[in-house]
């Protein structure tokens, strides 16, 4: 991998974009990359992101109120080329919707309130898999 790689996280909520970025830290995992971080509060930034950047993972929060999340997660996996498409983590409040994430391609779920832990091993996992 090289030294940095960019994520992508969408929240419409500053407090809520920068918990997942203090929560995955500069570097999510021993052997991985730095990270650079690509910041949106708009779903049409968000998508407008992934197709102009192909990111590894895209961490997107389920409760955004403009666009949940999994809406984003969706368009950008209806809109993209599969090889473009980043593997998601997305952020649910409650456990119920757990499935409405899967549905919506998630490929890990982390329940909020974040536990930094959690949610660090979500991206770490995707990113060695990638």
């Amino acid at each position: 991998m090289s030294e940095t790689i960019k994520l992508l996280v969408y929240s419409d909520n500053k407090e809520m974009r920068s918990a997942i970025m203090e929560a995955i830290g500069h570097r999510p995992g021993k052997g991985l990359p730095a990270v650079e971080w690509v910041q949106t509060a708009s779903p049409l930034v968000a998508l407008d992101e992934a197709k102009n950047t192909k990111f590894p993972v895209a961490v997107l929060d389920g409760e955004a109120a403009k666009a949940s999340g999994m809406v984003v997660a969706r368009t950008i996996s209806d809109r993209l080329p599969q090889d473009h498409v980043p593997k998601f983590v997305i952020t649910v409040a409650r456990p119920q919707d757990e499935w409405l994430a899967e549905f919506s391609g998630a490929a890990k779920i982390v329940l909020e309130p974040l536990d930094p832990r959690e949610v660090q091993q979500a991206v770490a996992q995707l990113l060695r898999q990638a």
